[in-house]
């Protein structure tokens, strides 16, 4: 994965964080980051970022709340669109923390590690994107979901497809059967936080050894 696509990565972490003032200061350096970028995904986050700061800081921090977490088309959790609320989910969040191991990361939130700003922040740290594309499906049904909603989230999702190889067959037969099933249901206990409690990125401590 090259840097200006680590980059992309590292700007969509920001925008699909919960917007607070943090991200509001950050609007700036995030258009001039991304403004020597050449391609669809910068073009669509430039488009978010537009669409974004037309809307005023509580407008838009109502909008974030209203699209994820009220939402069941909007997970940002990426277990959950193939795992669903099942006890083999605390075994794929378990995976997600010993991947980010393996990269000299540890994981340093209460927030889920599937949190897909989480996982884009790592795929920007790590230069991997092994995550994004092993849930690909999810993500394209996350991306279908908020183009449906009309939220300018979806140039985000958008932004982040766009870096990644074209959908296999596997992929699409995978989001076609998600979309048909939905998520598996069973009820364990498992506890996630609102995604409107994330406020601050980095998720991660440690670097790449």
């Amino acid at each position: 994965m090259n840097r200006d696509t680590q980059l992309l990565h590292q700007a969509a972490a920001r925008c699909l964080a919960y917007p607070d003032g943090d991200f509001h200061a950050d609007v700036p350096l995030l258009r001039a980051a991304l403004a020597p970028l050449r391609g669809r995904p910068a073009d669509t986050l430039r488009l978010f970022l537009e669409q974004a700061t037309a809307l005023t800081p509580t407008t838009l921090a109502e909008h974030y709340v209203r699209v994820f977490d009220f939402g069941r088309r909007a997970c940002l959790y990426l277990t959950w669109w193939t795992d669903g609320d099942t006890r083999r989910r605390g075994g794929a969040l378990v995976r997600f923390k010993e991947h980010y191991r393996a990269h000299g990361f540890t994981w340093d939130s209460d927030e889920l590690p599937d949190f897909l700003p989480a996982v884009l922040e790592f795929a920007a740290a790590s230069g991997s994107d092994a995550l994004l594309r092993e849930h690909r499906p999810a993500l394209e049904l996350l991306r279908l979901g908020l183009a449906e909603d009309g939220t300018p989230y979806a140039q985000v999702l958008d932004a982040v497809c766009a870096t990644l190889p074209g959908p296999s067959a596997r992929d699409r037969a995978a989001a076609l059967a998600l979309a048909a099933g939905g998520p598996p249901t069973e009820e364990v206990g498992l506890a996630t936080a609102p995604y409107g409690h994330l406020r601050q990125l980095p998720l991660l401590t440690g670097g790449r050894r």
